[in-house]
């Protein structure tokens, strides 16, 4: 396990340890002995998440530097502990286990693929500690969970869709195969754009279903009907970018549909890649416009200094180096979550955990600042789901242009769960 401190350079203090000298070290506290907050993350260090786990840290240590260097939470300096789950559901309960009852900390956070989510909220139920994902399923607001799991710091699949349906009948075609990953994240997106593009007057003509560990696609391919008007792919792991040049192999010079995919299918990737220029012209669903959009709001260059991305997305020190720029914001957002329910509660410590969550549940408007550099957010404290703007980008001379922005209402919809009326 990696302890995530304060750090005034990228490594410096990191394995420095030792509350007293985190305190001793850290500007701005109210006492100087204050007692630090823990926060476990639950990280994707190694597996098939391991792409995205390396910048959910980078991530969350640029948000913890950013709040220490800011007086902590309430006064307190703030700690993190990371911990690899391996991206392994069985693995993922074992962690909340350890992060909770060896190593003390208050919550914990940070789980992205949904697969790991499922396996390790039960433990967190029974642990009753808080638990705050980063993951984008839609397991969270189905009910499927528990009172003290939520997912404040991204939206979900189900209202990615809702947004993103309605533009592709309008722009690109009403008939559609889907290409997804074989799991509780690829089904969320079976089912959800099913429905939503045949509320469109559309249907999808084909569903496949790739395992997430595979790592060749070429006898998936001639599976996509002649008659799809548009190929929607979302593709995770470490094999996206095979995924992609042998699309693009398989289609070749000639005619293809209307290519529209989640960025999953190129986190980690640069679009200028040899090989990918098949994709000129396609269109991504993005959260967080991985290249600076022109319109951009005034916090994206801290927010981008402040993690070591440059404007296309790629770390400052490896331009080859590319981030997963749409679902790593989420650990930052949900840092400065913790802190603003922590000090609306006046949280001391773990028997404040109920009280906690109570106040994550009366959360409402975030509206846009450094806190949430991806911009404004709504929180509907019964589904313990947030929800926010969305963006459409197309390939352009090889790097991702926006083009499109929804609205945080369009992706709104019914509740399917009411958590505030469950027991703790």
């Amino acid at each position: 396990m990696t302890r995530g401190l304060l750090h005034p350079t990228r490594r410096g203090l990191l394995m420095a340890g030792g509350a007293g000298f985190l305190t001793a070290a850290l500007p701005g506290y109210v006492g100087a002995q204050a007692a630090p907050i823990k926060i476990g993350f639950q990280l994707h260090r190694t597996g098939i998440g391991a792409a995205y786990g390396r910048w959910y840290e980078r991530t969350a240590q640029a948000a913890l530097k950013a709040i220490n260097d800011a007086g902590g939470i309430a006064g307190r300096p703030v700690e993190i502990l990371f911990e690899d789950d391996a991206t392994d559901p069985k693995r993922g309960s074992e962690v909340v286990d350890k992060l909770t009852q060896s190593d003390g900390c208050d919550l914990v956070m940070g789980t992205l693929f949904s697969h790991v989510v499922m396996g390790s909220a039960p433990r967190a139920g029974e642990l009753k500690v808080p638990y705050l994902v980063c993951s984008e399923g839609y397991h969270v607001a189905s009910g499927a969970l528990n009172r003290w799991t939520l997912q404040p710091g991204i939206t979900d699949v189900r209202a990615q869709i809702s947004t993103m349906a309605p533009w592709v009948a309008a722009n690109l075609g009403k008939k559609v195969t889907m290409v997804f990953p074989d799991y509780a994240f690829g089904h969320d997106h079976r089912d959800f754009f099913t429905a939503a593009i045949q509320a469109q007057g559309g249907e999808v003509v084909a569903q496949i279903a790739v395992p997430p560990t595979e790592t060749s696609f070429t006898r998936y391919f001639p599976q996509i009907p002649a008659e799809t008007e548009v190929l929607y792919h979302v593709m995770v792991g470490p094999a996206v970018l095979t995924f992609v040049k042998e699309l693009g192999e398989f289609y070749g010079t000639g005619a293809k549909p209307a290519l529209f995919g989640f960025i999953d299918s190129l986190e980690a990737v640069d679009t200028a890649t040899p090989g990918l220029e098949f994709l000129e012209g396609s269109h991504f669903w993005e959260a967080h416009p991985r290249v600076k959009a022109a319109d951009a709001g005034e916090h994206e260059g801290h927010y981008r200094t402040a993690v070591g991305v440059d404007d296309n997305g790629a770390s400052v020190s490896d331009a080859k180096d590319v981030s997963t720029y749409s679902h790593m914001f989420s650990t930052w957002e949900t840092l400065y979550f913790i802190k603003q329910a922590m000090e609306a509660s006046g949280y001391s410590g773990p028997g404040d955990r109920q009280k906690l969550v109570e106040a994550m549940e009366a959360t409402t408007d975030l509206p846009y600042g450094i806190e949430r550099p991806q911009g404004a957010k709504r929180f509907n404290g019964k589904t313990h789901q947030v929800f926010g703007s969305q963006h459409i980008s197309q390939v352009q001379g090889g790097r991702l242009v926006k083009v499109h922005t929804t609205t945080i209402d369009e992706g709104l919809y019914e509740d399917a769960v009411d958590y505030t009326t469950m027991s703790f």
